[in-house]
């Protein structure tokens, strides 16, 4: 899912484009101290990926059976757009929504799992599963921006979101007849694809005439092709996943997702983690997010032993990109969440305790009170949040790290 923590990166490169020119004209000014609204999770400016990070700390917070602080909820509600979607950068997220909001897939679409998760809200979930089929290319997938050519991560995690709101995605047809599983199986690496090793692997989308492979879109394709979201239960079975000489029949969404997951796992068993090429780096670094999504992908597919190596690096080494950072701290609880492990030991960690130290208190189901985790919380009482509280933190894990617009690169 990294392609939807990346919209920050794309809005945010946007808006430093065009503004670059005037500011080289000019001394530079201190920039004001971003205002942060009390529902919201995160210390950082919230302008690029306030709805992104929400969802997933909402999400969390729901999966390990807190009730999140009713301001919470009703920020990321208060964020839908007139129209039914949502926007990953709004100059002033305080503000209603005007014409030229730049609304986009990945912010409508994981706000919508987060509002159909909690319950309660039918209005907004129909609104924004109603944008979100308006916006289908004819090719039967979708842009991150509405508009622009398809590609395989926005499409994917548009169909998860279709599928979690209890809508069918082979049914959801753009006005050319293509299904949402045509546009997103257009991505598949099929029989002919070389190396042999990147068969049953999706593209972010064709560069130069060429497809290759990307782990983040496969990641992501995976669950779509399950009919899946973000949220997945642990599985009953477990078989290692295996990599196909070649992809069973590719119309079959569910057989292309199990290909995908094949490919995942041979990813993972070179360095236990996927890597992606940063700026300034001579080698590829390690992807923690990638990783992440790679390991919930798999358990989704029903193949947790192919992701307990990469489970346990997640585990000693996820600390650093979680830091004070909601979005990153809700994939690892949805991570611990799939594979059935313990989100409050987590590599030593506590991981809905530091979660909740980033937000509003959640309310216990039973009593509507503040959790046990938020009172240790507000109390410091907690030795695991020492390298979660860091006011900005998250700002550079959530652009400049982004910035590097990874997801079009060949990650494994």
């Amino acid at each position: 899912m990294n392609v939807r923590r990346s919209a920050a990166a794309l809005a945010a490169s946007a808006v430093l484009c065009l503004g670059a020119a005037p500011a080289a004209l000019a001394a530079p000014s201190p920039s004001p101290a971003p205002v942060i609204p009390s529902g919201l999770f995160g210390q950082a400016d919230p302008t690029y990926d306030g709805v992104w990070r929400q969802s997933f700390a909402l999400l969390a917070q729901h999966t390990v059976g807190l009730r999140p602080a009713p301001q919470a909820v009703a920020w990321l509600s208060g964020q839908q757009c007139a129209d039914g979607g949502f926007a990953s950068f709004r100059a002033d997220a305080t503000k209603a929504c005007d014409p030229a909001t730049p609304l986009d897939t990945n912010a409508t679409a994981v706000a919508v799992q987060a509002l159909k998760a909690l319950g309660g809200h039918a209005a907004e979930v129909k609104k924004g599963v109603d944008w979100l089929k308006s916006v289908q290319n004819e090719d039967g997938g979708w842009a991150y921006v509405p508009g622009s050519p398809s590609e395989a991560s926005s499409t994917s995690v548009v169909i998860s979101a279709l599928a979690v709101a209890g809508e069918k995605p082979g049914d959801v047809k753009s006005k050319a007849g293509k299904s949402a599983y045509d546009g997103l199986l257009s991505f598949r690496l099929g029989c002919d694809a070389e190396p042999a090793s990147d068969r049953g692997a999706f593209g972010y989308q064709p560069t130069d005439g060429k497809l290759p492979a990307n782990a983040d879109a496969t990641a992501a394709a995976t669950l779509a092709g399950l009919g899946k979201g973000a949220v997945v239960a642990p599985a009953a079975g477990d078989t290692p996943a295996t990599a196909p000489a070649c992809p069973a029949d590719g119309a079959d969404p569910a057989a292309a997702a199990q290909g995908a997951a094949g490919y995942l796992a041979e990813a993972l068993k070179k360095d236990g983690h996927l890597t992606a090429a940063t700026p300034g780096a001579d080698q590829p670094m390690p992807d923690t997010g990638n990783t992440a999504d790679a390991v919930i992908a798999l358990a989704a597919a029903g193949h947790k032993q192919s992701a307990a190596g990469a489970l346990e690096w997640l585990k000693a080494n996820s600390a650093q990109w979680a830091k004070g950072n909601p979005a990153a701290l809700g994939t690892l609880v949805l991570t611990a969440h799939a594979t059935g492990t313990d989100p409050r030991a987590f590599g030593g960690t506590d991981l809905v305790a530091a979660l909740n130290a980033t937000g509003p208190a959640p309310q216990t189901p039973a009593t509507g009170g503040m959790s046990k985790d938020a009172d240790k919380a507000d109390e410091g009482g907690n030795g695991n949040l020492g390298w979660i509280i860091g006011a900005g933190a998250a700002a550079g894990v959530g652009i400049g790290f982004l910035l590097s617009g990874r997801r079009k690169k060949n990650q494994v």
